[in-house]
């Protein structure tokens, strides 16, 4: 009688387990569909430049063709000239990676644009993994919605190959629009 009773006990215990695994199973689908189909929230960082001067920049990770990490930072430069200007900085995994300087960026649009940013390490740049383009000529040409796709040669016959998405570019609008507005 007593092994019956502990057989129809564990029996019940099983299906009660069960019925919280399902039941967190479906808790957990329910919320992470929810937060994939939001959208992405446009990040601007500050930093202190020097002790008085506070810079905004977009700073995104995103990975090229071949799999390799990219740090992809887009900066206002307010104190070179009486008008800003911006750059946008491309920041490999040392070692991986080398820039090929000078060394034009183009920028294909989602429309089929070609844009072209010069080389701002012309003549020298502070690592081989490390390429910066001036943007301030071409800011105002790229596209309100879609997306963008780099190219640049580097070392050793490779080229860079990365696509900057839609959250990316709205993010890199959020960032001249505030710029703008001081």
């Amino acid at each position: 009688m007593v092994s019956k009773l502990l057989n129809i006990f564990n029996q019940q215990t099983t299906y009660y387990y069960r019925l919280i695994l399902l039941f967190n199973l479906t808790l957990i689908f329910t919320f992470s569909s929810f937060t994939i189909s939001l959208p992405a929230a446009a990040l601007l960082r500050q930093h202190h430049e020097t002790l008085n001067v506070l810079r905004y920049h977009a700073q995104d990770s995103l990975k090229d063709r071949d799999g390799n990490t990219w740090q992809v930072l887009l900066f206002p430069d307010k104190l070179q000239s009486p008008r800003t200007k911006y750059y946008l900085r491309l920041v490999g995994f040392p070692g991986i990676n080398s820039f090929n300087h000078p060394q034009s960026l183009e920028i294909l649009t989602s429309e089929g644009k070609i844009l072209t940013a010069t080389d701002d390490y012309q003549q020298s740049a502070p690592a081989p993994n490390v390429g910066q383009y001036d943007l301030t000529p071409l800011i105002s040409q790229l596209p309100q919605k879609g997306s963008l796709k780099l190219a640049v040669s580097l070392q050793e016959n490779h080229e860079l190959s990365l696509k900057i998405p839609r959250e990316v570019l709205t993010e890199w609008q959020l960032l001249t629009k505030e710029i703008e507005a001081e």
